[in-house]
């Protein structure tokens, strides 16, 4: 997935990639050939659009079969017509061939746009943001949809998503961009475990972001005065450093625990997400702060309303230094 914010360059990356933009500098490889300098209707790609571009007055069948029909040598009539067949029974819509596209629900085009752009059996499908016009049950069935398919026919498929969830879902490997510029690359788990730097953190899920000193050994002391242990890093000692811990990473108490660091702040406030409570705190020096409460653990913390004070635990390791953006 090019994953990032509206204007940070992962459509335009696409757009290079399925050959509708230029490069500048550099080489684009698809299986180890320079592509740079050809034109995109010979390049093995095919892309499905954010808005599908479906054409209305054709059939399902003939949407499908289109990019078939453009190829030269022209393909025997029975060959379209078998392989269109197959591309429809991949995306299970076998049945809807005579069908109209304004017939077709928002779910069913998206499946019509992908059954018409992998019946050409391109080398890498391109994807610009083509679930961001459905709802969000729909959206979430397409993802699963997708993830299946690209597994059964075993080509890569490169998504555009400004959708940080979306992205980790689905995604075997994750760019992240920011201002034209990749803020780090890898998989979900390391774009959310290990965070190159303060974007990375503050992008890819949510982040509580501390100022800290480097005392050493692991050890960072908050802009608050406590100790705490994070994650190893090289950085020296005194050095000062931004520190990242997940809001699920931290735990509350009514009062202090021996042996656990903690910090003392009050809730501003108590956000029901069903299978979580999300915490919003006040503390005097460091300001706010987020924390993750699972349901089982709610009934652990007797009278954390807004406006009580609470004790944010911090367990050893959790946090991270922070890399320079």
């Amino acid at each position: 997935s090019f994953l990032g914010p509206s204007g940070c360059g992962k459509t335009t990356a696409l757009r290079m990639l399925a050959g509708f933009e230029s490069v500048t500098e550099g080489s684009i490889l698809i299986d180890g050939v320079d592509v740079g300098a050809t034109p995109a209707h010979r390049r093995p790609v095919n892309m499905v659009f954010q808005n599908y571009a479906l054409f209305p007055h054709m059939t399902v069948a003939e949407n499908v079969a289109y990019g078939l029909r453009q190829r030269r040598p022209r393909m025997i009539r029975e060959e379209v017509a078998s392989r269109t067949a197959r591309a429809l029974d991949t995306v299970r819509l076998g049945d809807f061939g005579p069908r109209r596209i304004w017939q077709m629900s928002g779910g069913q085009q998206q499946r019509v746009a992908l059954a018409r752009a992998i019946v050409n059996e391109p080398k890498i499908l391109l994807l610009d943001e083509p679930m961001a016009a459905l709802d969000a049950k729909l959206r979430a069935e397409m993802q699963i949809e997708l993830l299946n398919l690209q597994r059964q026919l075993g080509i890569t498929f490169v998504l555009v998503t400004h959708d940080q969830q979306e992205a980790l879902s689905m995604s075997d490997r994750i760019c992240l961009m920011g201002k034209g510029r990749i803020a780090q690359i890898g998989t979900p788990h390391e774009l959310y475990d290990h965070p190159a730097n303060r974007y990375v953190a503050g992008f890819i899920g949510r982040a509580n972001i501390l100022p800290a000193t480097v005392v050493g050994g692991g050890v960072v002391r908050l802009a608050s005065g406590e100790a705490v242990e994070v994650a190893p890093s090289p950085a020296a000692p005194d050095a000062r450093v931004e520190v990242a811990i997940r809001p699920e990473a931290l735990r509350l108490s009514a009062g202090p625990v021996d042996g656990t660091p903690s910090l003392a702040a009050t809730i501003t406030n108590r956000i029901f997400l069903g299978e979580h409570i999300e915490f919003l705190l006040a503390h005097p020096v460091l300001g706010a702060l987020q924390v993750m409460v699972p349901r089982q653990a709610e009934g652990l913390l007797p009278g954390a309303e807004v406006g009580a004070t609470v004790h944010v635990l911090w367990d050893r390791g959790a946090g991270l230094i922070l890399g320079e953006n």
